[in-house]
């Protein structure tokens, strides 16, 4: 019988069979028709011939087969070539899929896993997010250093189950994905080759100055949704950093030390009262600040903080202010919605305003204030002539 294929040797074995047995009961009826053989041999002769036949099709499929064991199994999980087995995909744990089109990434994901499977030396790409590994140990990794992506989100990791050294060898690491999880502090040692760094949804309450110590080409770092109280400037040697998240904690005040390169810092959903003066002059590239959901006041705010030419974007929503702050007629976006704002202050955006002089502003909501339509100046058309709608 020609194998060109598993599902075309079984249909055909089958085939076969079945017309042998088809053969077998019409000869015994034509004999039990003619008074050769009883009722009761007939029965006994039909029994015996679908067992037997039965044993030799199982028989017959395993044996045919060219494949080992593993490949056996694999062939169950769905991961038969047409083309035959590649070697990438040979050592592949059988806990996860490791498809020959992808031959450097390796599917663990959403298998109820426990421990980290071993890894393959090829392998660049390992995702084992939405599983139920609770650590991992010293050398886990060891033979995979040449990993560029773990993903392991959506896991219990607990830092007194995971080894200080678990991804020190892997110099290529590029992201590293631990966010829900169960870490209640940053993890040691950390490769400086990584760029995207997440870690919110965890329990982490403080970051030292050591935390992201020789990180120098990490350029996002997510750490949202912590408990996060204290921070001990530990961004300020992270050179690249571009975009910071650290909303939804527990800060009274916003993080001294933030590295000069950063475009974008999100400290919504935080207890913060008040900001630095000079903040922004700090940090010439910011673009895009978000205070939301804190607890700012006017008071909190000293004159001209945010008016600075290179912020695009500046979310005040969900605080205490009364008053619109001065921003620089370069801002694009601002949020200023569910405040105590009582008046509509002109000269907020615009200290003179003509045919050259006017606020870039496109997007204003004032909404959910203590001011209507009526309350904003027909001097407005002039001012902010890009705002296409004023939602108050």
């Amino acid at each position: 019988m020609k194998q060109d294929g598993w599902g075309h040797s079984c249909r055909e074995g089958w085939w076969s069979y079945l017309s042998s047995v088809g053969n077998i009961f019409y000869s015994v009826r034509l004999k039990y028709k003619r008074g050769e053989i009883g009722r009761r041999h007939q029965e006994t002769v039909i029994m015996r011939t679908l067992v037997l036949f039965l044993l030799m099709g199982i028989v017959d499929v395993t044996i045919s087969q060219s494949y080992s064991p593993f490949q056996w199994l694999s062939q169950l999980r769905g991961r038969r070539q047409n083309a035959g087995w590649y070697s990438e995909a040979a050592d592949c744990p059988l806990e996860c899929d490791c498809p020959t089109t992808y031959p450097t990434a390796m599917y663990c994901h959403s298998r109820n896993l426990q421990h980290v499977p071993y890894v393959p030396s090829h392998i660049k790409y390992v995702y084992l997010q939405r599983n139920q590994i609770t650590g991992i140990q010293h050398g886990v990794f060891d033979n995979a250093t040449n990993l560029m992506w773990v993903i392991l989100s959506h896991n219990k990791l607990s830092s007194e189950k995971l080894s200080d050294s678990v991804f020190v060898k892997l110099e290529n690491l590029d992201r590293l994905y631990l966010d829900h999880n169960e870490l209640t502090r940053v993890p040691r040692n950390l490769p400086s080759s990584i760029s995207r760094l997440q870690l919110s949804h965890n329990k982490i309450a403080k970051v030292s100055s050591k935390s992201f110590d020789r990180m120098s080409n990490l350029t996002t770092l997510q750490l949202q949704a912590n408990v996060i109280e204290e921070l001990e400037g530990g961004f300020k040697d992270l050179k690249s950093l571009i975009m910071l998240d650290i909303g939804k904690n527990k800060l009274r005040k916003i993080p001294d030390s933030l590295p000069e390169s950063l475009q974008q810092l999100y400290l919504e959903f935080n207890k913060i009262e008040s900001v630095p003066a000079g903040f922004l002059t700090m940090y010439p590239n910011l673009q895009f600040v978000r205070l939301a959901h804190n607890i700012l006041t006017n008071k909190g705010l000293p004159s001209s903080v945010f008016n600075t030419s290179t912020l695009v974007e500046l979310d005040l929503s969900f605080n205490k202010l009364e008053q619109i702050p001065n921003v620089n007629r370069n801002l694009e976006n601002l949020y200023l919605h569910a405040n105590k704002i009582k008046e509509f202050s002109l000269s907020s955006f615009c200290d003179t305003y003509d045919g050259t002089n006017f606020s870039k502003l496109k997007v204003l909501r004032l909404d959910a204030n203590k001011i209507s339509a009526r309350d904003i100046p027909a001097e407005a058309a002039y001012c902010l002539r890009l705002v296409s709608f004023i939602d108050v």
